[in-house]
């Protein structure tokens, strides 16, 4: 066996080995100095777009707006009704149970109290139909950020207090609260539909 033919082999390896090392640490020397340009190399992601949750934050200037005003109509109706029980000169124990009162329509309204009270709810007015089943949904989005898995919540919340308010007034509400109730559900219900939630 030549020996000299062992030795040829190995410094043709070891020439190899030293050229591919010097190839690899220049190609990354490169892509180093690629990455350094760019500043950012994309790698491309498994998650898609739909698999990514939505989050939902409370419309808090909104809901203050919302309070600011609803608190504004009601005492202009609290001084409506004042004014015509002060007018009516109805006596204190009366006076104490507001709703019983109003329940019983003992009372004489003066022209400019009913005109103002029909104004309020009609049909495009402040306390009609359409205006308070609006500002009612408009409320309950803005308290949930508009989350559709929330609408049954509100709802909920919203029959609740339509069931303390008839406890409140001592039995039915008027008709025009009826109206607005059934008005507020139609809205919960476009509200699901349109994010294709299925109510019962």
């Amino acid at each position: 066996m030549n020996v000299n033919g062992v030795t040829s082999t190995q410094a043709a390896y070891s020439s190899y080995t030293a050229s591919s090392r010097e190839a690899a640490a220049a190609e990354t020397s490169q892509n180093t100095a690629a990455v350094k340009e760019t500043g950012a190399v994309y790698e491309h992601s498994e998650e898609t777009a739909s698999s990514v949750k939505k989050l939902y934050t409370p419309n808090t200037s909104l809901v203050n707006q919302l309070k600011a005003d609803a608190e504004a109509r009601t005492a202009q109706l609290r001084s409506l009704v004042e004014q015509m029980m002060t007018k009516q000169s109805t006596v204190y124990g009366q006076a104490n149970d507001i709703w019983q009162f109003l329940r019983s329509g003992n009372y004489k309204v003066d022209p400019a109290t009913r005109l103002q009270a029909q104004k309020d709810i009609a049909e495009d007015g402040y306390w009609g139909v359409k205006q308070t089943s609006e500002r009612i949904l408009s409320f309950a989005t803005a308290l949930t950020g508009g989350d559709p898995d929330k609408i049954e919540e509100m709802r909920t919340a919203f029959e609740k207090g339509y069931k303390q308010a008839e406890k409140t007034w001592g039995g039915s509400l008027p008709s025009i609260c009826q109206e607005t109730y059934k008005a507020v559900f139609a809205g919960f219900d476009k509200m699901a539909e349109e994010a294709g939630i299925k109510t019962e």
